[in-house]
């Protein structure tokens, strides 16, 4: 069932800089999710590694356009985003491996932190409903496990923070210096970010650790955190190899339903500060 459009684009990155949270797991099962519940979405793939586009069987070979040619080269966004061919109402902006050294091209590049912002922002889809019936509604950015200027440039460029926490032992362990990081951004480059979404992965709801660990993310973020969690899931786990998300490499399975309530959950939310 379609859902209400958002007013404006929403603009959510999804970071953590701990490696194996679910993150890229995340950013392309939401975005499908959304998609299904009649949202445009588009997905920029900020990770060298192009685990997001591999996942959205998007092509990200040596040469592709996508995010390097945007950051480094100043190409337009409109001209480096490809449709998904497993998703309806999904675009991507693919990252090859030419992104990894674009941390170090930018270093010496007048306002490299802004260099995404001011990509998303010219976009002729994205804004409120003057944009038309084309608008993005909700524009998703896959970081790297890391808190290097790939992440800056999107955390500049986002309103909204969705942080995904696997629950297990050192789940909230380094997520302080990632909270450090945004109060930072917060302060001096975009005082609009804020983290509107937390969500529990690989939750194994036999263990009593998944459940403690639960219990204190909720206690700590309180509402940021939403009630639907993510199992641990075999199907979740397979999609990327068969490049795509699990929900079309398997909807009925209890990953592909969690990750679509909770799009739902997002979606509903709003994303009001």
């Amino acid at each position: 069932m379609a859902l209400p459009r958002p007013a404006q684009t929403r603009v959510m990155v999804v970071a953590n800089q701990k490696g194996g949270v679910g993150k890229t797991t995340t950013t392309v099962n939401v975005a499908a999710g959304l998609a299904q519940l009649g949202q445009r979405v588009l997905v920029i793939d900020l990770d060298p590694q192009g685990n997001a586009s591999t996942a959205l069987n998007i092509e990200h070979h040596r040469g592709t356009l996508g995010t390097y040619d945007l950051l480094v080269d100043g190409a337009a966004l409109a001209d480096v985003a490809q449709p998904c061919p497993e998703v309806e109402r999904v675009d991507v902006v693919p990252a090859t491996i030419d992104l990894a050294g674009a941390e170090i091209e930018l270093v010496s590049v007048v306002a490299r932190e802004n260099r995404l912002n001011k990509a998303i922002q010219a976009h002729p889809l994205v804004g409120g409903a003057e944009v038309g019936e084309g608008r993005y509604d909700y524009v998703l950015v896959d970081c790297p496990p890391s808190l290097g200027l790939l992440t800056l440039n999107a955390l500049v460029s986002a309103h909204e923070m969705l942080i995904p926490i696997q629950a297990e032992y050192y789940a909230l362990e380094g997520l302080g210096q990632l909270i450090e990081t945004v109060e930072m951004v917060k302060k001096h480059l975009n005082p609009s970010l804020w983290i509107s979404t937390i969500l529990i992965t690989m939750y194994d709801g036999r263990t009593r650790l998944a459940a403690g660990v639960a219990e204190e993310v909720r206690e700590h973020f309180g509402d940021q955190v939403l009630r639907t969690m993510i199992p641990r899931s075999v199907r979740v786990s397979e999609a990327p190899s068969y490049a795509q998300t699990v929900m079309t490499y398997d909807p009925g399975s209890t990953g592909a339903m969690a990750y679509l309530e909770a799009a739902r959950e997002i979606a509903q939310r709003g994303g009001k500060a």
